[in-house]
């Protein structure tokens, strides 16, 4: 699993039917300290999180199993992190 922020949504006017219902985010990877980290990448929503939340999310095929009918997607997100402590950070 890896962090990230929510920066925005995709909406679609078309998309393919095992994807139907499935909210679609735009996600900023980040590291553990919520910094940016890589490209933005779309992902499917699987917990209802919305903008600016730090979550985590799964990429690859861990992440096509998290929504029924296993869609074509290649990350998910699969939680919201309301708290993180690190040790030895500071």
């Amino acid at each position: 699993m890896y962090p990230g922020k929510v920066i925005g949504r995709v909406v679609c006017s078309v998309k393919t039917p095992e994807l139907e219902g499935v909210k679609l985010l735009i996600l900023q990877p980040t590291d553990w300290e919520q910094k940016p980290d890589g490209d933005p990448l779309v992902v499917g929503d699987c917990v209802g999180s919305g903008a600016g939340e730090f979550v985590f999310y799964v990429q690859a095929r861990e992440a096509a199993v998290t929504l029924p009918g296993i869609p074509a997607i290649d990350a998910a997100i699969v939680g919201i992190i309301d708290g993180l402590t690190l040790e030895g950070a500071g």
